[in-house]
């Protein structure tokens, strides 16, 4: 059983709940104004990865109709878009044009001890969001047709990025 933290925004403390718990929740959802989960995410390369599949799963599971979904990346050399889903030319074009303007081995560059793409993410990670506030209408996240949440990565290596969501009911 996954933990999942949910805030009571009565008294202010965070009590640990299990899915099972949770699934119990989800028939008297009206008694708790919000969920707070974490999820970590694997990105296999630089570039926009699209989580919209992970994120939407966590707001039906927390039961909410009508809220919003707060998504925060805790990390400084990743972030979070909103961007265009269908047509994954436009990730590459967004990717190739933030490399072109944000290059690796800057000699104006003084962190240089993590190599050479660690500066060159904070930068991309400054131009771009470390978190994301979505509607949540009839149980659903209120993206447009063709929009998707991603996770860009910045790093060129493999590895884990975690996430913070906070699923506010109305």
């Amino acid at each position: 059983m996954k933990a999942i933290l949910q805030a009571n925004w009565t008294t202010g403390q965070l009590d640990n709940w299990t899915t099972g718990q949770l699934d119990n929740w989800t028939k008297n959802r009206n008694d708790i104004p919000a969920v707070i989960k974490t999820l970590e995410i694997k990105t296999g390369r630089q570039g926009l990865h699209d989580i919209s599949t992970q994120i939407d799963g966590a707001v039906q599971q927390s039961g909410c109709e009508e809220g919003l979904c707060t998504i925060f990346i805790q990390h400084t050399s990743a972030s979070l878009v909103i961007q265009e889903n269908c047509d994954p030319a436009v990730r590459c074009d967004l990717e190739n044009w933030m490399n072109r303007l944000i290059p690796e081995n800057d000699p104006l560059y003084t962190h240089t001890q993590e190599g050479p793409d660690d500066m060159p993410a904070h930068l991309k990670a400054a131009l771009t969001a470390t978190s994301l506030s979505i509607p949540i209408i009839d149980g659903q996240l209120a993206l447009g047709t063709w929009q998707g949440v991603f996770l860009w990565e910045h790093r060129h290596s493999e590895g884990w990025r975690k996430l913070v969501l906070h699923v506010k009911h109305d």
